[in-house]
């Protein structure tokens, strides 16, 4: 593992059993992620993309291989470490938003901080204006258009600082007007925290935003291209 590199991975599989079949979906993945790269992942559907996100993001485990996290094996953590790992290092965002209904804006960019006892209301207003809810703080997620949803959920994202965000589809539910906006504020947070950013998208015009597409086909890397970020540094 470079010095430099936040995420490694080395040698992973993951394998799904589907009835009778086993499909090999991860077939000996290795890659680094450097500390503040924005790396997008790419390929076909059923390529094994969304697994690599969430094999390496502490959500789903590898029969073989290894995750690296700032240095430290991941899967040979005990589970309260991982999940201590997972809260205080971790942002995740998802296709799907996944707010809790009952629970205001506010409450829900709340919730990441409650877990580890800290009150992070101050952060979590703060965040929301960021991301241009100033005015919605208060609205429950039926009261708000998909594409401030989504905003919610960046703001829920970064409100206990994490060095990394893993991102999944996060604009596949948007239309191109606002898929494009929330992507943006993913890549000026990104730029403006220091934070490493790996998301999963079928978007290649955003993927090219980033700092490295990487492509992944038939659950191997298949190339590496580098974005627009990374050409005009």
């Amino acid at each position: 593992m470079s010095p430099s590199s936040l995420i490694s991975a080395r040698n992973v599989h993951r394998t799904y059993t589907l009835g009778k079949k086993t499909v090999e979906v991860l077939r000996g993945i290795d890659l680094e992620i450097g500390r503040g790269e924005r790396v997008f992942l790419c390929g076909a559907s059923g390529a094994g993309k969304t697994t690599l996100l969430y094999t390496l993001a502490g959500l789903e485990r590898p029969e073989r291989g290894r995750v690296h996290i700032d240095g430290s094996d991941l899967y040979s953590l005990s589970q309260r470490e991982q999940s201590l790992v997972r809260n205080s290092k971790m942002g995740y965002i998802f296709q799907n938003y996944y707010l809790l209904p009952e629970l205001t804006a506010l409450e829900n960019v709340m919730v990441p901080g409650m877990i580890r006892s800290k009150n992070h209301r101050s952060r979590a207003v703060d965040l929301l204006d960021e991301v241009g809810l100033g005015g919605r703080i208060h609205h429950l997620p039926a009261e708000l258009s998909g594409g401030e949803q989504q905003r919610v959920a960046i703001a829920r994202a970064l409100v206990n600082e994490p060095t990394m965000v893993f991102a999944d589809e996060p604009t596949g539910n948007l239309d191109s007007r606002n898929g494009g906006e929330v992507m943006a504020l993913l890549l000026e947070f990104s730029k403006n925290l220091g934070t490493t950013l790996v998301v999963v998208t079928h978007d290649r015009l955003l993927a090219e935003k980033g700092d490295r597409t990487l492509e992944i086909t038939d659950g191997q890397m298949a190339g590496e291209n580098p974005g627009l970020a990374r050409e005009g540094d």
